[in-house]
């Protein structure tokens, strides 16, 4: 069955964006190509438990097994070593892609407690869009009697947008509750915005 936000793109943010921006053709509007979302742990290094529980959370939020992400050099000071794991990593792409998107605009972001929507200025400048959640417990998919620590992830919303304008439209038009302030069109900024540094830092599920 095909996800719903993968129809809607199709039937109705495609035509929106070509008449927005007066693509030639559909071909040229641009699209969702992955989702990376990334739990880092720097506790792990003294609680391995924790990457386990970690690593289960983040399987049941995005319905994929994650990678295990390891130091790529030591650090002496946080005693760390070289390959030791320090977090967990998914990479969606396809149907599970638009059905995780759907599932954090439309069920997570409204469960952040005095949420007013993400900010415009978390683009890279090359049409991708990273944003974090300083809660797991905002997906419903997660127990809230079976979690030992609140971990916080970032979301890379990767396009193929030519520029950042393209790529706020076109998450706009999916749904992506964009502050109401802040409606015009981003240059490069700093990527990376906590949801949301003032609103979500009292969220607790």
């Amino acid at each position: 069955m095909l996800p719903r936000l993968k129809e809607r793109y199709q039937k109705e943010v495609v035509p929106a964006l070509v008449k927005e921006f007066s693509y030639g053709n559909a071909n040229a509007v641009p699209r969702l190509r992955k989702i990376v979302v990334n739990m880092g742990l720097g506790e792990a290094i003294q609680n391995a438990k924790l990457l386990d529980s970690a690593a289960a959370e983040l399987g049941q939020i995005t319905g994929q097994k994650p990678v295990i992400t390891r130091a790529r050099k030591s650090i002496a000071n946080f005693k760390l070593r070289k390959n030791m794991p320090i977090g967990a990593v998914v990479t969606l792409r396809g149907d599970r892609m638009y059905e995780f998107f759907d599932r954090l605009t439309n069920v997570a972001m409204p469960r952040v407690r005095d949420f007013r929507g993400v900010s415009t200025r978390a683009f890279d400048g090359r049409g991708n869009y990273t944003l974090g959640l300083r809660d797991q417990l905002v997906f419903p998919e997660i127990d809230y009697a079976k979690v030992d620590k609140t971990k916080g992830m970032n979301i890379t919303i990767v396009t193929d947008a030519r520029t950042d304008a393209e790529a706020m439209a076109l998450l706009r038009h999916m749904g992506m509750p964009f502050r109401a302030e802040a409606q015009r069109r981003p240059a490069a900024a700093p990527a990376g915005e906590k949801i949301g540094e003032k609103d979500a830092e009292k969220a607790g599920g």
